[in-house]
């Protein structure tokens, strides 16, 4: 705080000036030159009242200035940040992407299979042939089951979990339908029947899987 002595009464000033005060010493400043040198002001801790002035106002507009720089600072800093989880998204949402249309491949290869069991069991009647060609599908469907496994723990990884779960449901149906095939080799009359509700459940875990994934791709 500093202060001026002006006509035998000195007022006190709290740094940085209000417009108010700033005034006020103006008006003093301009009062003392013209008077007479005996009823100059006293500034106390300056010899000169317009420097002193002047040395405050600067000292405003570097404040000024910092305030200004420290603001662009923080907007770059806030800019540079939303920069980054955008990016971020992008690259969850690409790697998702990839995710599903892997698991979608390798259970169109399965389904494709499944459909051609059930031509064999409906389609041959020669037992010997209907074996010969439900061991080829069993072999082919051993060999395309690896590829949907894998693809089903990647789409796990990447989630989100209902997703997740949905492609579980695919791979446990088709985990279901392959046993079936395999009792039928086996002699179980009865699997033929359940053979047809085992490939329907299949179809039907994999298109809430579809679902699923289209809705994860769609939420903002």
């Amino acid at each position: 705080m500093n202060g001026i002595t002006h006509k035998g009464v000195t007022e006190h000033f709290s740094w940085p000036l209000c417009a108010s005060q700033l005034a006020k010493i103006q008006e003093w400043a301009h009062n003392a030159s013209s008077t007479e040198t005996g009823a100059s002001p006293t500034l106390i801790g300056m010899g000169d009242i317009a420097v002193w002035v002047a040395a405050l106002t600067g000292g405003t507009a570097v404040i000024a200035s910092w305030v200004t720089n420290l603001g662009n600072v923080r907007a770059a800093r806030v800019q540079a940040e939303a920069s980054v989880q955008a990016q971020y998204r992008e690259r969850v949402r690409e790697l998702r992407r990839a995710a599903y249309l892997g698991l979608m491949e390798h259970a169109h290869v399965s389904g494709e299979l499944y459909w051609r069991a059930g031509d064999a069991l409906h389609q041959i009647t020669d037992p010997r042939q209907q074996l010969t060609r439900l061991e080829e599908l069993r072999s082919e469907l051993r060999e395309a089951y690896d590829p949907l496994m894998h693809s089903v723990r990647v789409v796990v990884l990447e989630g989100p979990a209902a997703t997740a779960e949905a492609a579980q449901g695919v791979l446990d149906a088709a985990k279901k339908v392959n046993r079936c095939l395999w009792r039928f080799t086996c002699g179980d009359g009865d699997a033929r029947d359940h053979f047809v509700e085992l490939q329907g459940a299949y179809l039907r875990d994999l298109g809430r899987f579809v679902d699923a994934a289209r809705a994860a791709m769609e939420a903002p």
